[in-house]
């Protein structure tokens, strides 16, 4: 009978530990570069360089607040928008994050809100023709990245072998999740005649509790992401390659060049 009754309190041990996340240690970033007003034009392709849609980020800063808007339009008529509000007080510290997805390049139609002051998170979609909201409070650290992930990257010390912060995962069964933020060898990037040492990280999306370990044996363990930086003392995009949303495929985001309108009709001839 005792030893009946040690099984199951270990096995109950068991079951709780693998209910409870286990992340190391996340941590918020330090303003190493303090974001500003910005204005980027962006191209949204698969993986063998097809573009699909096209984009922008704007970014305004008022005092160490910032507002940074995405949006993409798809070939397709789908749409895209991110908005995010933050803080860099010697830390980045999320306040909000807005997105708006919808359109046949996407699997969900989903609109989702999130407050950090308050832990809740409100996500809308249509599931089956049928519109459907759930809303639910998360009790959520102070280094909460979404929309900052290649912000955060601008500000990481290359040297950490891994710096890892946290994501809210928007889905229909919204969730906390971790993200191992681990730098690469550096590489080369060129424009033109001009060529530029490159800051690479590879990111890999950790579920925490039973969850992450069924996760890679049904096929729902998220792909990694790679972000590649211009290595200066202005830090700039150079391509991120990942899910744009949760649950979807592995695109990739670089810069565009405006044209003036007179070179964009000679190109369209």
């Amino acid at each position: 009978m005792r030893c009946a009754r040690f099984v199951c309190i270990a096995l109950l041990a068991l079951c709780i530990s693998l209910l409870r996340p286990n992340f190391l240690p996340a941590e918020q970033i330090p303003v190493r570069h303090v974001e500003g007003v910005t204005f980027g034009c962006l191209i949204l392709q698969t993986l063998d360089g097809t573009p699909i849609a096209y984009g922008q980020l704007q970014q305004v800063a008022s005092g160490d607040q910032v507002t940074a808007d995405t949006t993409f339009h798809f070939k397709d008529g789908s749409f895209y928008e991110e908005i995010t509000v933050f803080t860099q007080r010697g830390k980045f510290h999320l306040l909000s994050n807005q997105v708006v997805q919808k359109g046949p390049s996407f699997k969900d139609q989903l609109e989702s809100w999130l407050d950090t002051s308050t832990g809740q998170i409100t996500i809308r979609y249509s599931e089956r023709d049928k519109q459907k909201q759930v809303s639910k409070r998360l009790d959520l650290p102070d280094d909460v990245a979404n929309g900052l992930i290649v912000t955060l990257a601008k500000n990481i010390d290359p040297r950490a072998p891994v710096t890892t912060v946290s994501l809210v995962a928007a889905s229909s069964k919204p969730r906390l999740v971790a993200l191992d933020i681990i730098p690469q060898p550096e590489g080369i990037a060129s424009a033109g005649l001009l060529s530029y040492k490159t800051q690479q990280y590879l990111i890999k999306v950790k579920i925490g509790g039973v969850a992450g370990a069924v996760a890679p044996l049904v096929g729902k363990q998220p792909p990694d992401i790679r972000v590649s930086l211009i290595k200066s003392e202005a830090p700039t995009l150079v391509e991120f390659e990942g899910p744009l949303y949760a649950g979807g495929p592995v695109w990739r985001i670089v810069m565009n060049a405006p044209k003036p309108a007179d070179a964009a009709r000679t190109d369209t001839k």
